[in-house]
């Protein structure tokens, strides 16, 4: 028996199969790069019937190599905080706009005058921030009434996926509460947020649990995808939650560090309704799993902006093993998209603060990718206890053993890396543990690497964070 996961990234799609370990079978890996669309006006899209394209390419070559396997299960892991609307025969009206998509940054501020902010924080678990769709939608209702009145139903792209595959739709606990829409109290939509943006619940998706798969494919899809005809399809989940789950973070004692395109740290909190800390998040995993922690803008996009721009060689990143910590004299805010956590400042940018004329593009890349971690190590002082592990994951930190030794000495912790990619293989872990009624741990993950963080480093990323800090405040406090 096998389970089908399909990844949809910020950059690529994927459709694996995974055996009853949560492992995925050799050979059983299609995969689709793409990149959203952006403009100079702060939109960051994607069109959703291009990449619902590149989804069903993926399913069908894999399917094509794995004919004869028995496939149990789909489940699905998605890039969150999206948004896009259909009319009444579920065909596009609007492009998705991404987490990243930041034209409606300018009504955050009007926003914030019709809601109190630090109470629906706690019932959502959001911030009025661009990332979240409850700002995109007060924005493009403004800024484009003609469209908005056109607009029969609001969401996600992989509930428009369902729609389109079963002519039916439903979107996860999960992927809902990254919406910033989803009262994380009663698990419905929040009638505060519905009022001031003049919705209805029936506007939005259905909500539902994870489990409550969808079957019976509609019949082009049958014909295309016989032998999933009438496989159960589980609800998408986001892909931090699927990330968190993967990486082998199945509780409070235990944190997910995954530093991709962007960073975040997480933890999941199973008993009653835990509070929101001051600068952070909390979603769900599921109807019983909390999911809190913070996210960054900043992880690879930092890197491959240093090196698009600064032209690094392979030369100048394995010159960073010998590398003085913080020795340099540059202090760095790598806020390129904007700040989510601990600040949510979506207008911030990035500053490169002390450049002399003895400094190196060396010296350049070795500061920014500090920054990275030195920020990361505020999220993590807010949201861990000290006994807490961290699991750490994703493609930045395991083409880097540098950049993740200088995120285990700025967090003074140590990193347990984990191998593999987590976002997929956590969906097959839920898939798995549903159908066989087994529990997460039965399913670690493998440990590749561990990390102590050095002492003299720690205490002068220490110093570093202050810097940064100070830099901060002077700039937007």
């Amino acid at each position: 028996m096998s389970v089908l996961v399909v990844d949809i990234g910020s950059s690529s799609v994927r459709a694996i199969l995974f055996d009853e370990q949560a492992q995925p079978m050799p050979g059983a890996e299609v995969q689709q790069h793409y990149q959203f669309d952006h403009s100079l006006d702060g939109a960051v899209t994607v069109d959703p019937s291009v990449l619902q394209s590149l989804v069903e390419a993926c399913i069908t070559q894999l399917l094509g190599r794995v004919e004869s396997a028995s496939v149990a299960a789909v489940g699905v892991s998605t890039f969150v905080g999206n948004l896009m609307g259909v009319d009444e025969s579920g065909r596009p009206v609007t492009p998705v706009m991404t987490y990243a998509d930041a034209r409606s940054s300018a009504s955050v501020d009007e926003l914030r005058q019709q809601v109190d902010e630090a109470q629906t924080i706690q019932e959502t678990g959001c911030r009025i921030h661009a990332a979240y769709n409850t700002v995109k939608l007060y924005w493009y209702q403004q800024t484009y009434p003609d469209s908005f009145r056109h607009v029969a139903h609001w969401m996600d792209f992989a509930s428009f996926l369902y729609l389109q595959w079963f002519g039916q739709t439903r979107t996860s606990h999960s992927a809902a509460s990254w919406s910033g829409l989803l009262d994380r109290r009663e698990l419905r939509w929040h009638q505060t947020w519905l009022d001031v943006l003049r919705l209805e619940a029936s506007d939005l998706t259905p909500l539902g649990e994870f489990h409550e798969a969808l079957t019976g494919l509609r019949a082009p899809y049958v014909a295309q995808w016989p032998s999933l005809a009438e496989v159960p399809f589980y609800l998408a989940v986001g892909d931090g939650a699927a990330a968190t789950v993967g990486s082998g973070a199945f509780d409070q004692h235990h944190a997910a560090l995954t530093v991709g395109s962007t960073s975040a740290i997480r933890t999941i909190i199973q008993q009653g309704l835990p509070p929101v800390p001051d600068g952070l998040w909390g979603y769900r995993v599921t109807a019983q799993h909390h999911l809190i922690g913070g996210a960054t803008t900043e992880g690879g996009t930092v890197f491959a902006w240093a090196k698009a721009v600064l032209s690094i060689t392979d030369a100048d990143v394995s010159a960073l093993e010998a590398s003085e910590p913080d020795g340099h004299g540059l202090t760095v805010l790598p806020l390129f998209a904007g700040e989510r956590s601990p600040g949510w400042r979506g207008q911030a940018s990035a500053t490169i603060h002390g450049i002399r004329p003895s400094t190196t593009k060396g010296d350049m890349l070795q500061a920014l990718l500090e920054s990275v971690a030195l920020r990361l190590a505020e999220v993590a002082d807010a949201l861990l206890q000290p006994d807490v592990t961290v699991m750490a994951s994703g493609g930045a930190l395991a083409a880097s053993v540098v950049w993740a030794q200088m995120m285990a000495d700025s967090l003074a912790r140590p990193l347990f890396v984990v191998g593999g990619e987590t976002s997929a293989r956590g969906v097959a872990i839920l898939l798995l543990s549903h159908l066989h009624g087994s529990s997460w741990s039965d399913f670690p993950p493998k440990i590749v690497d561990e990390l102590q963080p050095h002492p003299p480093a720690v205490e002068k990323y220490q110093h570093a964070r202050e810097r940064q800090r100070n830099l901060y405040r002077r700039l937007y406090l």
